[in-house]
């Protein structure tokens, strides 16, 4: 009778020590399959990103070159989940930069995609994507609240911007005057 009941406890023993041990190797295979499937998620999630504005460096160019005569005034609303949007004012730019896994463009060589320019610097562990419009060959004179000399930089935020484009006319240069509001 001693026998029989020894036998069955390592019976119970042995079970447990199963399902202790093919539950490591299910956690171990889950922990396999994440570390190759997160960074792969994660560069798709940049891809979207920078496509979401490279598609909103479009809609304020498009909005610049319908602005119309001057005193007209367009309001829009932007979203920047990642990365930073520069208005330079100084030289008339506009310039979209984000750091990404992605590699949107090919690397060190710049890419037109209608009047956005766009360029990708391979960093250690990253990528620098740039997507820059040039207004100053359109003879756009770029103001920031009024402010010819600034560099303003617009970071992401979990709520849109708003964003007013104000036609001011031609200066004395016969530039059109773009003064951009914040608000």
């Amino acid at each position: 009778m001693k026998k029989r009941r020894k036998k069955k406890n390592n019976f119970r023993g042995q079970v447990w020590i199963e399902t202790v041990i093919y539950t490591l190797i299910a956690f171990v295979m889950i922990g396999l399959v994440l570390s190759f499937a997160r960074p792969k998620i994660e560069e798709l999630q940049d891809r979207a990103i920078l496509q979401q504005s490279t598609d909103m460096m479009k809609q304020i160019d498009s909005t610049i070159l319908t602005i119309g005569a001057s005193g007209n005034q367009r309001v829009l609303e932007i979203g920047i989940k990642e990365g930073t949007l520069k208005i330079d004012c100084q030289n008339d730019k506009m310039i979209f930069e984000m750091e990404s896994k992605s590699i949107y463009s090919e690397p060190d060589k710049p890419v037109n995609d209608g009047n956005i320019i766009i360029l990708t610097k391979k960093k250690s562990g990253y990528n620098l994507v740039t997507l820059t419009r040039d207004y100053g060959e359109d003879d756009y004179n770029l103001k920031f609240e009024g402010n010819d000399e600034e560099l303003k930089v617009i970071s992401k935020s979990s709520t849109s911007y708003k964003l007013s484009i104000l036609n001011e006319g031609a200066d004395a240069n016969r530039k059109t005057v773009l003064n951009i509001l914040l608000g």
